[in-house]
């Protein structure tokens, strides 16, 4: 039943039609027309979780357990091995439950990758033996616990049972000796959500707003006997969201997701506070073509270009960028302003 669903979810995401908005565009980035910096001396390293990645960027969770995962997995995987950057598997539910073939469309990521930065993916409402499970299926350094409500209500045969979903976080990340990172799956995390999660000990949260993967749109396409059309919009935009996490205390780190596809997308999202991007769906959608050469013209041209946007603000590593001042404009600045 799960297999088959994953397998829905990707043909219908290359059947989605509607065009979110992160709200990224109503950032404005001031021009340095004297940076006082060489192209070369521009480095995008970061630490993350105890390994050194050499840019801010993480391929994001996507998919796995359906007959043609495990190639797209090992071509992420190659990715992130080629690039050195973390690599979230999708939700491994499917593999704690059903067959071999879905067990090793996990496994391969581990082995292509062995030194890698890899982090594990499952529902906040799974037990603490389902998550050490999927730790050690791929031997993950961290862990994503996913909220999905907006999805499973969409979804005919989705959860319709909410309660205890923060008691579970804080249980499994009271219990488990690897990070843990709270993710949204294109909703948005608003300030009020963040704050329980950092009362709770949450200290990583990928706030994933809406404005780029539609779970609403995709699993509508699954139930043609309800019209969810009208909810194509909900959700809180990527930037809002961004802006909204950052005003909790410092020590709560944001992971920037939800339609982050250009250079100017990372560059915005870590000047608003973001310590990595995940970025998810451009990458995919290239592999689902059979084009991986494209998938790795794309995140080269985009690291290329990260690195250009860098020289021409003047800073010249992260830690800089996170430094510099942005003005708001737009609808955007009309949301913070209510």
């Amino acid at each position: 039943m799960r297999k088959s669903r994953k397998k829905e979810h990707i043909e219908n995401y290359l059947r989605t039609v509607y065009e979110g908005n992160t709200l990224f565009k109503d950032i404005f980035l001031q021009h340095n027309a004297l940076p006082e910096l060489n192209f070369e001396d521009i480095n995008t390293e970061v630490e993350l979780f105890g390994k050194t990645i050499a840019y801010p960027i993480i391929i994001n969770a996507m998919t796995g357990g359906c007959e043609f995962a495990k190639d797209i997995n090992k071509n992420l995987v190659k990715l992130a091995k080629e690039f050195n950057i973390p690599m979230a598997v999708g939700s491994q539910t499917v593999a704690l439950c059903e067959d071999e073939e879905a067990v090793n469309s996990f496994k391969i990521v581990r082995e292509e990758f062995p030194e890698g930065l890899i982090i594990a993916n499952l529902s906040a409402n799974a037990n603490i033996e389902e998550v050490k499970a999927a730790i050690e299926l791929i031997q993950a350094d961290v862990i994503q616990l996913h909220l999905n409500p907006a999805q499973e209500i969409v979804m005919k045969e989705g959860d319709r049972q909410f309660k205890g979903v923060l008691d579970n976080i804080t249980n499994i990340s009271n219990k488990i000796d690897k990070p843990v990172i709270v993710k949204e799956v294109g909703m948005g995390i608003s300030n009020e959500v963040g704050r329980r999660l950092y009362d709770k000990g949450i200290r990583w949260i990928d706030i994933s707003g809406s404005g780029g993967t539609n779970f609403i749109e995709i699993e509508n396409m699954r139930y043609p006997e309800m019209d969810f059309t009208e909810l194509y919009e909900w959700g809180i935009p990527t930037a809002l969201s961004l802006i909204e996490c950052r005003k909790l205390p410092s020590d709560l780190k944001l992971i920037s997701s939800g339609g982050v596809r250009t250079s100017l997308d990372i560059v915005k999202s870590i000047v608003l506070g973001a310590e990595v991007v995940g970025i998810a769906g451009e990458i995919l959608l290239f592999l689902l073509h059979g084009d991986y050469q494209a998938a790795r013209d794309y995140l080269e041209n985009t690291i290329y270009k990260l690195k250009v946007i860098m020289l021409l603000l003047g800073k010249s590593n992260i830690a800089e960028l996170k430094q510099v001042d942005y003005r708001i404009k737009g609808e955007l600045l009309e949301l913070l302003e209510d």
